[in-house]
């Protein structure tokens, strides 16, 4: 087998201060082959890509490329290998057109030394063609969805040959249809020669796509499967080291006083149009109600206005009977609200500050962490730090004091997650809460919320995954085009009837 190996990496070892990220890791791919890379939050799986892509040199361990024995000291060495990476969070310069962001350190020049865009251009147009990625080359980025980036990233590393091609956790922030499309390529690359490797946490798709699967565990090899013969639960059970339970039972809510009550609500978005119409609904206590809908049709611009991100122009936000349409972000969460944003980058943490600092955001002035002269109190900080790091199982290489943007994207999620919860506010408001993180935390945070709904607290969950709302809500709300076309009571509805409601079609 070995002469028919894209890759190997043999006893890779990577050590970063206070953990050890890659501990004798072994990686096998054949060529031509679709390999994923599975494993829990923190495993390791972003730090051997980013050793195979010349992000980092391993302190230990040999890597080989089609059965040559090489050494990948940066980005530029990988290239030359025809190795291309698409990351997690892309890299591309939002007011640069498609071509612009494609040619990018590799601009044609025509005869006189200038950059030729119009022959870039054609080629761009050829690629995407070629493999039916339908991206025009000449818009910006700045104005097409997040599943047209990663499109425009797959034909930057087509541009420059690539011919192993790695992508970190592709599907974190798709539509399901954009997933289902992005598999559609995967597909399509292989059947023209290409290695293709991909991190991922999302069972089914392992199952949609990859040929072999290899797993990591707390940075060490666990074992590479052949896909077709191994099920859904013993994958997760490989991931984890334990049994997981994929659909949580839950007793049958017992729903008190109203707690959240929006009244006609509209929104204006970010293109100056309404992107929440006249929108009404209600959240009472020991309920989670779900808001079910396509991305792009008004879920986070109502998350973002009942939590102050967002003006209203029109209508009521009353949390427990009092009116917060107007009141400063501050206001609204000392009166009992918190958030789980869509953005954890953007509106979720400061990535420049440390675990311990993140997850004191929103009660640092409190008599816990400040003193009378509002000086912080740091030994009760790293205390409550390192509670909620052990409860949410936080993989912080350097305890509280690590920074929270050398952390993977699950385990930053868990930051903002364990802050939300704990405070335990009256109304929890968790905007794709599951995104980037592995079936054992997904089961977690999952118990998470409803043992929230069970203390009497009022949920109100937006999430693309249909799925998850069916199995944590007990009312559901279908939206489209910004308002609500109708509401079902989660026991006894089913993915058609919501998926016909997020369509358009009232539930008449």
């Amino acid at each position: 087998m070995a002469a028919d190996l894209a890759i190997e990496m043999l006893a890779i070892t990577k050590v970063f201060p206070g953990i050890i990220a890659n501990d004798n890791v072994r990686l096998q791919v054949a060529q031509g082959e679709i390999h994923a890379l599975l494993g829990e939050n923190g495993a390791g799986k972003s730090t051997l890509m980013s050793i195979l892509f010349g992000l980092y040199e391993p302190d230990q361990g040999r890597i080989k490329i089609r059965g040559e024995e090489v050494r990948i000291r940066s980005p530029n060495d990988a290239t030359a290998l025809k190795i291309g990476m698409v990351h997690q969070h892309f890299k591309l310069i939002h007011n640069f057109t498609v071509t612009e962001n494609i040619v990018l350190g590799l601009e044609p020049k025509n005869k006189w030394g200038n950059i030729d865009l119009s022959r870039a251009d054609k080629r761009v147009a050829e690629l995407s063609g070629a493999y039916n990625l339908a991206v025009d080359p000449k818009v910006r980025i700045e104005n097409i969805t997040v599943g047209m980036q990663q499109r425009v990233e797959i034909l930057k590393i087509l541009y420059r040959d690539a011919d192993i091609l790695i992508f970190d956790e592709p599907t974190a922030v798709l539509t399901p249809q954009e997933i289902d499309e992005l598999l559609g390529i995967f597909h399509r690359l292989k059947a023209e020669g290409k290695t293709i490797v991909f991190i991922t946490h999302k069972l089914k798709e392992i199952k949609a796509a990859a040929d072999r699967c290899t797993v990591l565990r707390r940075g060490k090899y666990i074992g590479t499967l052949e896909v077709a013969a191994a099920s859904e639960q013993e994958l997760a059970e490989k991931m984890v080291g334990r049994s997981v339970t994929f659909r949580i039972e839950k007793a049958p809510s017992t729903p008190k006083e109203v707690i959240l009550k929006v009244e006609n609500l509209t929104v204006i978005g970010p293109k100056g149009v309404p992107a929440v119409r006249n929108l009404s609904l209600e959240v009472r206590a020991g309920e989670v109600v779900g808001v079910a809908g396509v991305d792009g049709n008004g879920q986070s611009e109502l998350a973002a206005s009942i939590s102050g991100l967002l003006p209203v122009k029109s209508g009521r936000i009353l949390l427990k009977d009092r009116d917060i349409s107007r009141e400063t972000i501050r206001k609204r969460n000392e009166s009992g609200l918190g958030l789980v944003p869509e953005d954890r980058h953007k509106h979720g943490l400061v990535l420049d500050f440390r675990v311990d600092e993140n997850l004191i955001l929103k009660n640092f002035r409190t008599g816990q962490f400040s003193n009378a002269a509002g000086f912080l109190q740091f030994p009760a900080i790293a205390s409550h730090a390192e509670r909620l790091i052990n409860q949410f199982d936080i993989r912080a290489g350097n305890g509280p004091a690590t920074l929270a943007k050398s952390m993977s994207g699950g385990n930053q999620q868990k930051i903002i997650i364990a802050r939300e919860i704990d405070v335990s506010p009256d109304l929890l408001i968790v905007s794709q809460p599951t995104r980037g993180l592995d079936v054992g935390a997904i089961e977690y945070i999952h118990r998470r919320i409803l043992a929230e709904r069970d203390k009497g607290k009022a949920v109100l969950l937006i999430s693309f995954e249909l799925e998850e709302i069916l199995s944590l809500c007990d009312r559901i709300a279908a939206v489209s085009k910004g308002a609500v076309v109708g509401f079902a009571d989660a026991q006894n509805a089913d993915e058609r009837r919501i998926g016909t409601m997020m369509g358009g079609i009232g539930d008449g």
